[in-house]
């Protein structure tokens, strides 16, 4: 495999450039970590942060996946996930 293909080859699969798939690479990372900050918040402190994780987790999986409402979800809201 060429050098530059390490770089291409799986950018090219979801239609994108490597700066492109860069970039939402980066703010998936960035909006994991807010999501990770904000559910260890919520362990130390219940009524704080009380959704922002899996409100963050759902707005991913659409990013990821199309709105729910395209039928791209393969799952249901954490908040409607009775425990």
């Amino acid at each position: 495999m060429a050098i530059t293909n390490v770089f291409t080859a799986h950018p090219a699969t979801v239609g994108e450039s490597w700066a492109g798939h860069a970039r939402f690479a980066l703010s998936t990372s960035g909006m994991l970590a807010g999501a990770a900050l904000a559910a260890a918040i919520h362990a130390v402190v219940p009524s704080l942060c009380e959704t922002t994780a899996s409100r963050t987790i759902d707005r991913l999986h659409a990013m990821v996946h199309g709105p729910r409402s395209d039928g791209g979800a393969m799952i249901d809201t954490v908040e409607t996930i009775e425990a």
